[in-house]
């Protein structure tokens, strides 16, 4: 299975377009100088793999990636929730606006950003 880590000049950003943060890591990022990709995860499939990747090299879980103060998570597990890998991965394909913050790939750094 391919990586997907990017080349050094181009940056990638996994976000969900529902966001203000998001939404603003998306303009800060388009003013640079490089290529960039952008993956609304509300609007394309993030496979299983590729959370399991962007995890890994966040150095956290899946279940690190959202955010369990969300409403939607709040309304669907109440606060609490001690899910598998698979699990979380549901929750994020069910419930993409979960992702706590917006994860940015520039080569084979992973970033997830909390304040633009």
């Amino acid at each position: 299975m391919p990586s997907i880590s990017t080349s050094k000049n181009m940056i990638k950003v996994y976000y969900s377009s529902e966001s203000n943060l998001n939404k603003q890591v998306i303009s800060y990022v388009n003013a640079s100088n490089k290529e960039i990709l952008t993956i609304d995860i509300k609007k394309s499939n993030v496979t299983g793999t590729q959370w399991k990747e962007m995890a890994e090299n966040l150095n956290c879980s899946i279940g690190d990636l959202i955010d369990k103060a969300h409403p939607k998570f709040l309304s669907q597990y109440n606060g609490s929730a001690d899910l598998s890998e698979n699990g979380w991965i549901k929750v994020l394909d069910e419930h993409p606006e979960v992702l706590t913050n917006p994860i940015v790939i520039i080569g084979d750094k992973f970033y997830q950003i909390k304040n633009p």
